[in-house]
């Protein structure tokens, strides 16, 4: 065997054990989890409460191989569509004037630059 080829096992190799470390508890920080691929579509598994009284339900487009949601609308928000944007500790969700960074059940809605509402994510 070449030393080159043995240098490119032990990345691999080293990949591979890294990869393999990430557990379910590590995982379900990087974004918010849903049932699996049938909560695609539907917009009643999960749903930011937020402290100006309103409730904004996340209607997932598509959902990873974790069933972390990785593109959504917020139902009763106008052209709301928002893709996962993994911050190493918790999430954010972002598209075009809008926003939310969480982690686990707690989340931070931005409605354009000036309006920031604290949410806390409702599992149904």
């Amino acid at each position: 065997m070449s030393p080159r080829f043995a240098s490119y096992l032990k990345v691999v190799a080293g990949a591979a054990a890294i990869l393999g470390g990430i557990g379910a508890g590590q995982a379900a920080d990087l974004g918010l989890q849903v049932s699996g691929p049938a909560a695609i579509g539907r917009c009643s598994e999960l749903v930011l409460t937020c402290e100006n009284g309103r409730a904004y339900p996340v209607c997932p487009i598509a959902v990873s191989i974790a069933n972390e949601v990785v593109t959504a609308t917020l139902g009763n928000y106008p052209g709301s569509y928002v893709r996962l944007i993994p911050m190493g500790v918790g999430y954010r969700y972002a598209g075009k004037g809008i926003w939310f960074d969480g982690f686990r059940n707690e989340a931070v809605l931005n409605l354009g630059k000036s309006q920031q509402i604290a949410c806390s994510v409702v599992r149904s």
